[in-house]
């Protein structure tokens, strides 16, 4: 049996809005309101040089339902780009582009399959070998039903059999649960390989078939750390082989300084800066959140005259006009472990926190998130996010303390 090859992504968000950037310079603002889009460049460009069989979207192409013109002009430009080199797409629609929203319509070439709101089956011929692929668009937005009851098993023994779904494990709920499945529900089914969608973070579910989320192709927000990307696969009845492919044009990360022994500001600005260069050669155009370790009693002085704002604008002032851009969003102080003892009441607080779960915080915090002016500009509440809430809380209890 032959084997095919096809580039599996997921959740473009192309024309996202980028929440949670404040003080940019314009050229940096730009870059990043651009990521999606150079990183779905970065994947057309690739495919006319690599000329795979074909191309698997699974949902959240568009960032919101009502599918900006931008977006949709350049998704479909790239679509007729692919037409003229004959690779065909198959398309799903997830929760935020879902059938049911209100958008002015571009015709898509007939090289690209949309999947209907009903799940149902596209059939391609490569090199003689029979191909069905699986899969549904969202009618809606909230999807709630488990969808992979409607997948048929696999029958013909002579076809590679692939599943499409946009959607979560029933026991996930780092996202909104839409589409619920188990693992074993996809095994059931007999299929070759399994594309998922939904979910941001890359993960491999299951080797042999592989069971596969590529995580988004551009990061958004700080939540989603790291280099993000595609799969190239080749396939075949018999095996499997998946290769990473980044495509972020701007990444988040997180860049730690080891402020042993600084004594003086300008030490500290020189290790900043040695840290972001680092992470510049490494990882290109970035969106940094700077932790500064191992602050001693000494170092602590630094900060006793001027504001971490005012450090924060210091080191962005030192790294303006920089290429690639390497973006200070936040800065971080971590006290020596021998200057910042925890007391009776800083571990009491934390303990009274440490019990509260994500709907507590979210009760908690309903003033701030449910604010008509400044919801918008506020990043989602995640547990990575509380812990965060949870360390600087420590802090500041602890900077409280000595102060009395």
């Amino acid at each position: 049996m032959s084997a095919i090859r096809f580039f599996h992504m997921a959740d473009l968000h192309l024309d996202s809005p980028f929440k949670g950037l404040f003080g940019l310079p314009d050229n940096n603002l730009k870059k990043i309101r651009a990521s999606t889009f150079e990183a779905f460049n970065k994947i057309i460009h690739r495919a006319i040089e690599e000329r795979p069989d074909f191309l698997l979207i699974v949902g959240d192409i568009y960032d919101g339902e009502n599918r900006s013109l931008q977006a949709q002009r350049r998704f479909q430009s790239a679509m007729e780009t692919l037409f003229e080199h004959n690779i065909p797409v198959i398309v799903s629609y997830g929760n935020h582009d879902h059938l049911n929203g209100s958008w002015t319509r571009f015709a898509l070439p007939s090289n690209v399959y949309e999947l209907p709101a009903d799940t149902s089956v596209v059939q391609l011929k490569i090199r003689g070998q029979q191909v069905n692929i699986y899969g549904f668009s969202y009618g809606q937005r909230h999807v709630k039903e488990a969808m992979i009851h409607h997948y048929p098993v696999a029958q013909d023994q002579h076809a590679i059999h692939i599943g499409m779904l946009h959607g979560s494990e029933a026991s996930d709920s780092t996202h909104a649960v839409y589409a619920p499945f188990k693992k074993e529900q996809l095994l059931a089914k007999g299929y070759h390989y399994w594309a998922l969608g939904h979910i941001h973070k890359r993960q491999l579910l299951h080797k042999e078939p592989p069971i596969v989320y590529p995580g988004n192709i551009q990061s958004r927000h700080r939540n989603e750390q790291g280099i993000k990307g595609f799969y190239d696969v080749t396939l075949s009845q018999t095996s499997a082989n998946l290769t990473f492919v980044p495509t972020s044009a701007v990444v988040y990360n997180v860049v730690e300084v080891d402020c042993t022994n600084v004594m003086h500001a300008n030490e500290l600005l020189q290790k900043c800066e040695e840290a972001i260069a680092i992470n510049r050669m490494e990882y290109g155009a970035s969106v940094i959140d700077l932790h500064l370790n191992h602050i001693d009693d000494e170092a602590e002085a630094l900060f006793e005259h001027a504001t971490i704002d005012e450090w924060l604008e210091t080191i962005r002032e030192a790294e303006d006009g920089i290429e690639p851009m390497g973006w200070v969003q936040k800065l971080f102080i971590h006290k020596s472990t021998a200057s910042s003892e925890p007391t009776a009441i800083t571990e009491s607080v934390i303990s009274v926190m440490d019990q509260w779960d994500i709907t507590e915080w979210k009760d908690i915090l309903k003033d701030l998130y449910q604010h008509a002016s400044g919801a918008r500009f506020v990043e989602p509440l995640t547990e990575r996010e509380i812990k965060h809430l949870k360390l600087e809380a420590q802090a500041l209890l602890a900077d409280e303390i000595q102060r009395v």
